[in-house]
């Protein structure tokens, strides 16, 4: 069973996540199950087919939670330090084309959020950073092509 790194917000997010689905949605679910069995036939009852669907949807998040909530390996961020790029580090970049910076957390894949500057360490860019040092040069392949940064600052938030 292959560990999955992650940080501590990331596993209280999975947990809140579980709650919600099996506290929120599990039993909505069923009222609507229940209501739509009332209608009748069953076989042409479409309220029926789709709350089963939304039943085994939502079940099937469940298991995939508690499963990435089983093989978690928590780390905690703030007592970790260093120059050196590493899981939970913070790392500015600047695109050595356009000037453009850029923040990355380099992060466990199931709280990855590029929107939000969370990088799954497992991303090109995560890996193509990964024992770089403040001033390093890095390339790395994208679906857009070539792409270099300069790496600008690693910090520990």
């Amino acid at each position: 069973m292959e560990k999955i790194p992650m940080t501590a917000a990331g596993y209280t997010a999975l947990e809140t996540e579980l709650k919600h689905c099996q506290q929120v949605e599990r039993p909505r679910i069923i009222q609507q199950i229940t209501e739509a069995r009332g209608h009748g036939d069953l076989s042409e009852n479409a309220e029926y087919h789709a709350a089963k669907e939304a039943q085994s949807h939502n079940e099937g998040r469940i298991a995939e939670l508690e499963d990435k909530m089983a093989r978690a390996e928590v780390i905690d961020v703030s007592k970790l330090s260093g120059d050196t790029v590493k899981f939970g580090a913070t790392v500015t970049l600047v695109d050595e084309d356009t000037e453009k910076k850029q923040v990355w957390q380099i992060v466990g894949e199931p709280e990855a959020d590029a929107k939000s500057g969370r990088i799954s360490i497992s991303s090109p860019l995560a890996r193509a950073l990964l024992g770089k040092k403040k001033g390093a040069n890095v390339e790395v392949v994208t679906p857009g092509g070539a792409k270099a940064y300069e790496v600008l600052k690693v910090e520990w938030r």
